[in-house]
C-alpha cells in the first residue's frame, strides 16, 4: 500500500468518528448523575448536526429521544457508537455495534492497563475485535472528543461541555492526560482561542496520538495540529507526518511531559548515559520541525501568532515601548530565548528621531516615554513608518500600546495599514493586570493580522518558537528535491558483531573502518618485545592502551600510556599496563595491549549511538573532554540523520565556537564530521538489531583530517 493510500484510508476511517451522521448512545440514562445522562445532554446542548440514538434494553424515550434496545433496530446507520457503560459491558456493546456496521465507537470506561495485567488482557480483547470487526476504538479510559465544528460533544466533562466557543476554530488539540487536556481546553478558551477538534486517546487501544495528528492535518479546516504527549507509540509515523507538516505549512505543537531525569539510565557509554528520555525526545523534535510546547501557554500563544497569517523572516527584533524598564526587561526575554535585540543604524535611529520627542530614545528598545502612554499615544505609529522599511529589522514587539484605540480610531486603522503592507511580523503584547491589560482594538488588529498575546502567556517565548519554526520551514522548502542522506553502500559486518557483547577497541575500530571511519593505526602485542617492534614500524611517538572487552573504560585500571618516545619507554609502558590490568582485572581476558600511533593535537569530539526503546538508534554528538564529561554539552537526533541533521547537531552546541576556530585557532573541516556523523547513522540502521551502544571518542578533527582515536561498540 502506498503511503497516500494508507493516509487517505486513515482519514476516512476516523472521517466516521469526527463527522458522523448518526450516533448511538449505550448507556442513555434519565439519572442526571449517570453519565449516559451527561453525554446525551452534551450531544443535545451542542447542537449536534446528526441524528442521536439512546440505546437502552428496557426504556422507551429518554430525554424526547426514542430509545432502542440495540443498535440493529435503529432506522439508520450509524457511524459512532459512545458506549457510557462499564468495563463488564464494553465487549458487548461494541460487537453489537460493529456487527451492524459502525465503524467507529468512544470508550470512557477505565479498569484497563492502567490498572495492571489483569487490565491489559481486557485491554487487548479490545484491540482484537477492532481488528476482527474493522471498527476504530477511542479510548478506553478516556474523556472523549468534540468538534466544534459540528456539534459532536463527545464527553460527559462539563469542563468541555459548558464553555463559551469563539468564533475561529482553527486549531485541533490531542492529548494523552485526560484531565490536563480539559484543563488545557478551558484555559485556551478563556483566552478566545477554540480548539476545533479536542481529543482524549486515553489509552491508545487502537486509535493512537499519531492517528489523530495525521487527522487535523489532513483537515483543510485545521491550520495548527496539538497535543499533550507523555509518550509516542509510533515514532516512525509521527517522523512523517512531521516532515510532510513542514512541506503544508502546518505546524505541529506538541508539549512532551517529563524533562526530569528519571527517564535516563546508566549505561556502559557516555552516549548511553547521556540519553534520557527527554533529550531524546528533544532532538527528535529539532530535526523534525515539531514546535515543542513548555507548557499549555505556548500552546495558546503560538497559535495565536501563528495564526496572523504571516512568519518572521529572520530573528532581528525591534521593542517599541513607553516605559524603559519594561523595555529593558522585554529586550533580556528576547535575548533569552534566542532573539536578537539589534542595533539599529544611524539612519534609521535619526529618521526616527524626527517623529518623536528629544527626551525620547531611539536606541533598542526605543522608549516613547510615558508621554506616549498618557498624552500622547499617536507616537506609537511613529517609529513604525520607519521601522517597516528597515531591512535589518524583521520582528516588531510593542510592549504597550494604547488601550482606547478601536477599529474607529483612525491611529489604529493607520497602524493596521502600515502593518499590513510591511514584510515585518508585528506583535502587540501588554503587562498582565487585572482588568487593564486588553486594549479594546484587539479583535480589530487580530481580524487584521496582528496577533495581541497579554504578557502572562509568555508571548517572546511563543516568538521564538515561532522563529525556528520559520527557519525549520525554509529549510524544508530548501530541501526539497535535494539528495540530504548518505547513499553508501558498506559490505557485511556481522561477523564481527559478537552478539551481547563489549567489544574491545580493536575490534570496535575494526568496524567504524568497514563503514570507512578513519581509525588510528595499530598493532596488538602480546609481548614487550612485539610492542617495540610495532612502535618502530608504526614511528615514534605512540601510545599503549590494554585491548580488551572485559575493560571498557582503560583509564579505570591506569591502562593507557602516551607519547612514547623510545623502544624503553615501550617496553616499560607494557609491562605497566599489563600488570595494571590483571591485578585490578584478574578475570579479564586480554587480547594484549594496543600500540598505535600518537596523533597530534586537534579538536576533540564525541560521536555515540545508543539503541532507545521508543525511537531506536539515536545518535549524539558533542566537544570531548569536559565538554561531555562535566558540561554535557551535547545534542541529539534519531536515526537515520540527514546531512542537515548532521549539520544542526553542531551548530547547536554551546560550544560550537570552538569547531570555527578560536585564538587563532584554525577553523576544523565541519564536512569530515557531517562524513563521519552519516556513516555512524547508516552503521546504526544497518544493524540497529546488532548494536545497542557505540562511542566514538575522541574523535579528534584537524583542518582535513580526522581519526577515530577510540572506539566502543556493545552489541
Amino acid at each position: 500500500m502506498t503511503m497516500t493510500n494508507e493516509l487517505q484510508v486513515t482519514d476516512l476511517e476516523l472521517q466516521r468518528l469526527f463527522h458522523p451522521r448518526a450516533i448511538a448512545v449505550y448507556g442513555a440514562s434519565n439519572n442526571p448523575n449517570k453519565i449516559g445522562a451527561l453525554q446525551l445532554k452534551a450531544l443535545s446542548d451542542g447542537g449536534f448536526e446528526g441524528i442521536i440514538y439512546p440505546i437502552h434494553p428496557k426504556a422507551e424515550e429518554i430525554n424526547g429521544l426514542t430509545c432502542y434496545s440495540t443498535v440493529g433496530n435503529v432506522p439508520q446507520q450509524v457511524d459512532l457508537a459512545i458506549l457510557c457503560v462499564g468495563i463488564h459491558q464494553v465487549e458487548s456493546c461494541l460487537i453489537d455495534s460493529a456487527k451492524n456496521g459502525v465503524k467507529a465507537a468512544i470508550v470512557f470506561a477505565s479498569g484497563y492497563s492502567e490498572i495492571g495485567a489483569e487490565g491489559l488482557v481486557a485491554e487487548q480483547r479490545l484491540k482484537e475485535i477492532a481488528d476482527q470487526y474493522q471498527i476504530r476504538i477511542l479510548g478506553p479510559n478516556c474523556v472523549g472528543l468534540l468538534n466544534t465544528t459540528n456539534g459532536l460533544m463527545g464527553t460527559f466533562s462539563p469542563g468541555l461541555t459548558q464553555i463559551p466557543l469563539s468564533e475561529k476554530r482553527e486549531v485541533g488539540f490531542v492529548t494523552q492526560s485526560g484531565a490536563f487536556g480539559v484543563l488545557t481546553y478551558i484555559a485556551a478558551a478563556q483566552r478566545e482561542l477554540t480548539f476545533n477538534y479536542f481529543v482524549s486517546v486515553g489509552n491508545e487501544v487502537d486509535i493512537e496520538f499519531s492517528d489523530v495528528i495525521e487527522y487535523m492535518l489532513h483537515d483543510p479546516k485545521t491550520k495548527i495540529a496539538s497535543g499533550y504527549l507523555e509518550g509516542e507509540k509510533n515514532p516512525e509515523k509521527l517522523r512523517r507526518l512531521a516532515k510532510e507538516a513542514l512541506a503544508m505549512n502546518k505546524p505541529i505543537v506538541i508539549m512532551k511531559s517529563g524533562r526530569s531525569s528519571a527517564g535516563s539510565r546508566a549505561a556502559a557509554s557516555h552516549t548511553g548515559s547521556l540519553a534520557g528520555a527527554d533529550n531524546v525526545y528533544d532532538g527528535f523534535f529539532k530535526q523534525t520541525g515539531i514546535v515543542r510546547a513548555e507548557d499549555y501557554d505556548d500552546i495558546i500563544s503560538f497559535s495565536k501568532l501563528f495564526l496572523s497569517g504571516k512568519l518572521p523572516n529572520g530573528n532581528n527584533t525591534v521593542i517599541v515601548t513607553s516605559s524603559g524598564g519594561r523595555g529593558i526587561n522585554e529586550a533580556d526575554r528576547c535575548e533569552s530565548f534566542g532573539l536578537n535585540i539589534h542595533a539599529l543604524s544611524e539612519d534609521i535611529q535619526q529618521k526616527i528621531a524626527k517623529t518623536i520627542p528629544s527626551y525620547a530614545s531611539t536606541v533598542n528598545p526605543i522608549d516613547l516615554t510615558a508621554a506616549a502612554a498618557i498624552t500622547n499615544p499617536e507616537l506609537f505609529i511613529e517609529p513604525l513608518k520607519t521601522l517597516v522599511h528597515d531591512p535589518e529589522t524583521d520582528i516588531i514587539i510593542f510592549s504597550e500600546f494604547p488601550m482606547h484605540w478601536d477599529e474607529n480610531t483612525p491611529e489604529l486603522q493607520e497602524f493596521v495599514s502600515l502593518s499590513k503592507q510591511s514584510d515585518k511580523y508585528i506583535i502587540v503584547t501588554t503587562f498582565p493586570l487585572e482588568g487593564m491589560s486588553i486594549p479594546k482594538g484587539v479583535k480589530y488588529l487580530e481580524d487584521n493580522g496582528i496577533p495581541f498575546v497579554p504578557g502572562d502567556l509568555n508571548p517572546i517565548r511563543a516568538l521564538a518558537k515561532l522563529v525556528q519554526y520559520s527557519e525549520a520551514v525554509k529549510k524544508e522548502q530548501a530541501l526539497q528535491g535535494y539528495q540530504n542522506q548518505l547513499k553508501q553502500t558498506f559490505g557485511d559486518i556481522t561477523h564481527l558483531l559478537k552478539p551481547d557483547q563489549t567489544l574491545s577497541e580493536s575490534e570496535s575500530s575494526e568496524i567504524l573502518a568497514q563503514y570507512d571511519i578513519p581509525t588510528t593505526t595499530r598493532k596488538i602485542a602480546t609481548s614487550k618485545e612485539e610492542a617495540v617492534q610495532y612502535a618502530n614500524e608504526i614511528g615514534y611517538p605512540v601510545v599503549l592502551k590494554v585491548d580488551s572487552a572485559d575493560i571498557p573504560h582503560k583509564t579505570e585500571v591506569n591502562g593507557i600510556r602516551l607519547n612514547l618516545n623510545t623502544a624503553q619507554e615501550v617496553a616499560s609502558a607494557f609491562e605497566e599496563i599489563y600488570d595494571s590490568a590483571t591485578a585490578k582485572c584478574p578475570d579479564a581476558n586480554i587480547n594484549g595491549i594496543s600500540v598505535q600511533e600518537m596523533l597530534p593535537e586537534g579538536v576533540e569530539v564525541i560521536i555515540g549511538v545508543t539503541s532507545d526503546e521508543t525511537f531506536g538508534p539515536v545518535l549524539m554528538f558533542g566537544l570531548g573532554g569536559v565538554f561531555v564529561e562535566v558540561f554535557k554539552d551535547v545534542s541529539f537526533r534519531v536515526g537515520p540523520i540527514t546531512r542537515q541533521d548532521a549539520s544542526d547537531m553542531m551548530e547547536e552546541l554551546k560550544g560550537n565556537a570552538i569547531l570555527k576556530g578560536v585564538r587563532n585557532q584554525k577553523p576544523i573541516n565541519k564536512e569530515l564530521i557531517i562524513d563521519v556523523l552519516l556513516k555512524v547513522s547508516a552503521l546504526m540502521e544497518n544493524h540497529k538489531d546488532q548494536i545497542k551502544e557505540l562511542d566514538i571518542n575522541p574523535l579528534i578533527v584537524y583542518e582535513n583530517r580526522i581519526v577515530a582515536a577510540d572506539a566502543l561498540i556493545i552489541t
